[in-house]
């Protein structure tokens, strides 16, 4: 088929949909929370753009797919879209990157501070699980902080290594912290919890689960002092290994799945503590997770089963805390979809802060997409920012005034214009402060 191309001056955006996104900023206050941050930087220009400007115009970049400064001239160029968030210009890569340029250390924990207690001030719910995980980002430049250590997918390369607390039940953010590549998991976990304890005020720890990274004595005095239950995966250690292999009543819990528990006490430990085991037969169940016990290699019937153990405090069923501790695999996809839909492992400056105080906007907006999805949307699975941003936000739209009035029009079929409708009407009037009853 042969046709020929026109222009129109008519200011036509691709992100209808983010007509949703800007009511709930706009009714949860969230420019004027922003507006009244002294600590946040200010431009010292007449002509500079105003810092929720600048914020705002950050966070929507990500929620349009952008993860490097660079994406973010793609929002810059939609008119529209900048009238849909009412401002008068839209910032650029320049602007951010300046912008982030003038954060310290000082000014990284106060802002995070403020931030992180507004999202748990205005959540309504208490006893959450918290889960605490490190992850691996490889650097190519020279940025501040990027240093060899351990990277399993680029080997030698430099990388940052940021810890990151997840709440569970709401799925969000509570806290994270930007740290140099050679540090190990575990590098100054205890300052990092208290830390995002102080974050979450008078919230109560109902559980927390780490994994093998921070199997340490002083991390089980600590939680055991704060009277915080815990489910921890054990290191294979050869103590481990031979406990394990020593072990003779195992109990079956489901076709190739076998359980048995053990009070045990390691060299460096205080005291003895209780140890939950899982093994798994690989025959029956291949794509089963866990390790097999290289300490006994030779052995047939080892080698025939992976396994895992958890350290814990709680009381439950050995059944229980297995199943209990398997959910923490949602932190694991968390990061994930942080670094393929947020940009956390792009978003990079020079300056380590710079880098941290991005990454920290980068969490803020990953929250805020949290709260759209489970009080807006309210759907039984949360769908992944990248499903969403082409089934709800990728939407054709333009502005035209009718009888004085401005009027959005959304380029919807007319099977789409229902839910369209419904949707919007609820998100001007979804109940705020967000209330979440987990009893």
């Amino acid at each position: 088929m042969e046709f020929d191309i026109s222009y129109t001056s008519k200011e036509i955006t691709p992100w209808g949909g983010m007509v949703f996104l800007e009511q709930m900023l706009q009714k949860t206050g969230f420019r004027d929370l922003v507006d009244n941050n002294p600590d946040l930087p200010v431009s010292g220009s007449n002509r500079g753009y105003k810092t929720s400007t600048i914020i705002e115009g950050f966070i929507t970049s990500i929620w349009c797919g952008a993860n490097r400064f660079l994406h973010t001239e793609v929002t810059r160029h939609d008119a529209a879209l900048g009238k849909i968030f009412g401002w008068p210009r839209t910032p650029g890569q320049d602007t951010y990157k300046r912008f982030f340029g003038k954060f310290t250390q000082s000014t990284n924990q106060s802002v995070s501070d403020y931030f992180y207690t507004w999202i748990f001030d205005n959540l309504k719910f208490d006893n959450f699980t918290l889960d605490i995980d490190s992850s691996v980002m490889t650097r190519y430049g020279q940025q501040q902080g990027a240093k060899k250590g351990y990277n399993p997918q680029k080997k030698g390369r430099n990388s940052h290594h940021p810890l990151i607390a997840f709440i569970d039940d709401v799925k969000v953010v509570a806290n994270m912290w930007l740290r140099s590549g050679d540090t190990s998991s575990a590098n100054n976990f205890l300052a990092f919890l208290e830390d995002t304890l102080s974050k979450l005020k008078n919230k109560s720890i109902g559980l927390i689960r780490l994994d093998s990274g921070f199997c340490q004595s002083d991390i089980f005095d600590h939680l055991e002092q704060k009277q915080i239950d815990y489910i921890v995966s054990a290191k294979f250690t050869h103590p481990i290994q031979r406990l394990i292999a020593g072990k003779k009543g195992w109990m079956m819990l489901d076709n190739g799945i076998e359980i048995c528990e053990q009070i045990h006490q390691a060299s460096v430990w205080q005291k003895p503590r209780r140890i939950v085991i899982v093994r798994q037969k690989i025959k029956d169940r291949p794509q089963a997770t866990g390790r097999q016990l290289k300490l006994f290699k030779d052995n047939e019937e080892h080698q025939g089963y992976r396994y895992s153990a958890y350290v814990t405090n709680l009381r439950f069923a050995a059944s229980d805390v297995w199943r209990l501790y398997r959910g923490r695999a949602e932190a694991e996809n968390r990061i994930k979809e942080l670094k393929y839909d947020f940009g956390f492992d792009s978003f990079n400056l020079n300056s380590f802060y710079a880098t941290e105080a991005a990454l920290t906007f980068a969490m803020i907006a990953y929250n805020l997409m949290a709260l759209f999805r489970t009080f807006i949307l309210q759907e039984k699975t949360q769908k992944t920012l990248s499903t969403l941003r082409y089934r709800t936000f990728a939407i054709g739209a333009y502005f035209e005034k009718i009888n004085g009035k401005l009027v959005l029009k959304i380029a919807l079929s007319k099977k789409r214009r229902a839910w369209f409708s419904g949707l919007w009407n609820y998100s001007k009037e979804f109940d705020y402060p967000f209330v979440l009853s987990n009893a």
